[in-house]
């Protein structure tokens, strides 16, 4: 059945001591203390936030690699994920098309683009019901499923846990959170932000759109929201 629903994310695992960890790592660097020792002096927001602000800033990253966060997302499109599982330094577990076999109506995503015109709507709408028809009547033959799967479109609905580190994250929010980036995925890097952020609210400000850490635009198309490098 069709579903258009934005996607469901959720942060299931992340460091209990966020902000403690990564100073802990600014830290070591610069002193003749042990990490342990550094990690249990101070409990002062502020002047955590401060040194990571100014070593991020120096473009020391591996400081914030020893951060990992995982989520659980559902409700998104085959089409969504093959984007998101082209980024490095992440792990993933998604619902296998091969073990897990179709029955009746696959569940899919309209974009938004096509849902907006009724006429549109319908004839996709009439597609994946016959695509449903043809993986079934493949499936209840005898093919195995590992190959019905062959005639599966981008649109049909998935679910993944994906697990990386900050300083990917990070990465991955000011490339697809801009307004270029598709806007399944936009969706979905958004929600991830979101769940991050509700419990580590100083990431706010480095979960966003690259214009916005850059204060210019380097995209080839801008969508005018930054001023546009010229060199």
């Amino acid at each position: 059945m069709e579903n258009n629903n934005k996607p469901v994310v959720h942060l299931i695992s992340k460091p209990e001591n966020m902000l403690k960890t990564i100073y802990t790592a600014c830290r070591t660097c610069y002193s003749a203390d042990t990490p342990y020792e550094i990690y249990n002096s101070t409990d002062d927001e502020e002047k955590m936030l401060k040194l990571i602000e100014r070593v991020v800033s120096s473009g020391h990253y591996s400081t914030i690699e020893h951060i990992q966060v995982t989520f659980a997302i559902s409700n998104v499109s085959r089409a969504c994920t093959h984007q998101l599982v082209r980024h490095r330094h992440m792990s993933f577990s998604q619902k296998s098309q091969r073990y897990v076999k179709e029955k009746g109506q696959f569940d899919y995503l309209i974009p938004p683009t096509i849902a907006r015109n009724e006429d549109l709507k319908a004839k996709f709408e009439n597609f994946m019901g016959e695509i449903s028809k043809l993986y079934c009547e493949f499936t209840e033959a005898g093919i195995p499923a590992e190959d019905a799967r062959a005639v599966l479109p981008n649109a049909a609905s998935t679910s993944i846990v994906a697990s990386l580190n900050l300083r990917e994250l990070i990465h991955i929010a000011n490339l697809r959170l801009c307004t270029r980036a598709q806007y399944e995925i936009r969706c979905m890097v958004k929600a991830m932000c979101d769940e991050l952020i509700a419990q580590e609210p100083w990431l706010k400000a480095y979960l966003v759109p690259k214009c916005e850490r850059l204060g210019y635009c380097d995209e080839d198309k801008s969508c005018g929201r930054m001023p546009v490098r010229t060199k």
